[in-house]
């Protein structure tokens, strides 16, 4: 059967479908990380950016661990990382891969190069490269290797040498990338870098083009700080052959001074942000925005993320990071959870702080801090009176609030108390307007004193849901400490 398509419109719809069933066919992306510290937050939006594309096009995702600094890698940095991944829920399809485990196809396909021409041995000593580095700019030039092995014929026996790419000398590399557009790099401002090392380790440039050509990646997303790396790693792979995946630079995360993230910015590590109570759902949501965009909308489901996210979102100005705004957006995500799912996550840091509540209090206590508390911590600190047996009161409080004239009213608020077979709202309510229209005082003259007395505290949850949570035993006993330490503080002054 024919179809004749009747308008361009029609054509260029039906070319859109053909894209998206060609992208969502072929797309695999992949991160791969340097175990030698943790999972920064940069690293971590990179790793999100590919997950994602990878999710939206129904592609691939694939995880590999660049592992070859010996010296700086640590099996506790990969545990890290995957550990960090894992809490964001980046899955991975395949791997991890170890780049230290691929060494024999990095030396096999380096001497593919080396037997067609495209490298050859470098003897040159480092104190001698050092010296025409220094001779390079004091006469002016790019200090880049000056070729002296380049063309050399003679193989000296049981002298170490490293491999050198032999980078063409003239010409032009045009990168197509699907961020910054078209940028162009002048070969000749290219050097002869080296593709092993005399240890025979391979070198970044080189490897990280095998890995990627032999995994059948397609689209390499990463930071623009790799812009520079692209017209090596391009020769590299029309050196041995290998298709051309496609590129995309996205702009770097910065402080908010516009310097590159750092420590001196605050937490710049992953699992301290979990460790501080942020969610998770909620750091995912806020990364992806700091360099992406999908209108004016803010918060995303991770189903939305999917759905929603293309290359084309990606803008061109570096991210600033916000602390604040993801306190805000964290506290956003804590009131749309529900007070069972909180219970869970709040478990935690509670357990941590030498405490183990029931479910049922848990859950009473969680429920009066769910809309004031923005991350899981703050939670945790909010609660701790509930669950202490001692409370040490607030210096400033306990100054402003407990005062000897509301010893009587703590008197006739504990007589009623004790009348009570049950703390609830109303029973309370009754209890207060009883003691203040018998002392003609406002209700925060009350208030407050009994709440500093409960909580050590002059800001806390709605005062009845304290005691609620407490019960009437513990609401009761909080109060007699507070008359014995009014008693107590005023017979120190006597």
């Amino acid at each position: 059967m024919v179809r004749v398509l009747k308008n361009n419109r029609q054509v260029q719809g039906l070319k859109g479908l053909m894209r998206q069933k060609e992208e969502t066919m072929h797309v695999v992306t992949r991160f791969a990380p340097s175990p030698t510290g943790y999972l920064h937050i940069g690293g971590a939006r990179t790793a999100l950016f590919n997950w994602l594309y990878a999710r939206h096009t129904g592609g691939k995702f694939i995880l590999r661990i660049e592992d070859t600094d010996r010296q700086r890698s640590t099996d506790a940095s990969i545990e890290i990382i995957l550990e960090a991944m894992k809490w964001l829920g980046l899955d991975w399809d395949e791997g991890p891969y170890f780049q230290t485990e691929r060494m024999a196809i990095y030396r096999e396909t380096a001497q593919k190069l080396l037997d067609t021409g495209w490298a050859y041995r470098c003897y040159c000593t480092p104190e001698e490269l050092e010296e025409k580095r220094k001779k390079a700019l004091r006469e002016g030039r790019k200090p880049k290797y000056d070729g002296t092995c380049r063309y050399r014929t003679d193989f000296p026996k049981d002298k170490p040498y490293v491999l050198r790419f032999k980078c063409p000398q003239e010409g032009t590399v045009v990168v197509e990338d699907l961020v910054k557009g078209t940028v162009k790099f002048d070969v000749a401002e290219l050097d002869d870098l080296i593709i092993i090392r005399s240890d025979g380790g391979p070198t970044y440039n080189f490897a990280v083009v095998v890995d990627d050509a032999t995994m059948g990646i397609t689209h390499v997303i990463r930071g623009d700080d790799h812009l520079n790396n692209t017209p090596r790693q391009i020769l590299i792979y029309k050196a041995l052959g290998y298709p051309l995946p496609k590129f995309a630079h996205v702009p770097m995360i910065l402080g908010q001074d516009h310097k590159r993230l750092s420590k001196r910015h605050g937490s710049v590590s992953v699992l301290a942000y979990r460790d501080e109570g942020y969610l998770p759902q909620a750091l995912t949501n806020y990364l992806v925005r700091l360099g992406w965009s999908h209108g004016d909308q803010e918060i995303f489901s991770t189903q939305e993320l999917i759905k929603l996210f293309t290359l084309k979102g990606i803008g061109k100005s570096a991210g600033i990071f916000n602390p604040e705004k993801l306190l805000w957006l964290n506290g956003r995500y804590i009131r749309s959870l529900s007070v069972e799912t909180l219970v869970k996550e709040v478990r935690p840091f509670i357990e941590a702080d030498g405490l183990n509540p029931s479910k049922e209090k848990l859950f009473m206590a969680v429920r009066t801090l769910k809309e004031r508390s923005r991350t899981l911590k703050e939670m945790t600190e909010g609660m701790r009176f509930y669950f202490t047996d001692r409370i040490d009161y607030d210096p400033k409080a306990a100054k402003k609030f407990l005062r000897p004239e509301v010893v009587p009213l703590f008197s006739q608020i504990l007589t009623c108390l004790n009348s009570l077979d049950v703390l609830d709202k109303s029973n309370l309510e009754g209890c207060f307007r009883k003691v203040t229209e018998e002392n003609q005082v406002k209700l925060g003259k009350v208030a407050q004193p009994v709440r500093v007395a409960l909580t050590g505290r002059a800001v806390s949850p709605g005062l009845f849901e304290v005691m609620e949570v407490l019960g009437k035993e513990k609401t009761i006993s909080r109060l007699r400490d507070a008359l014995a330490y009014l008693t107590t503080k005023e017979t120190a002054k006597s």
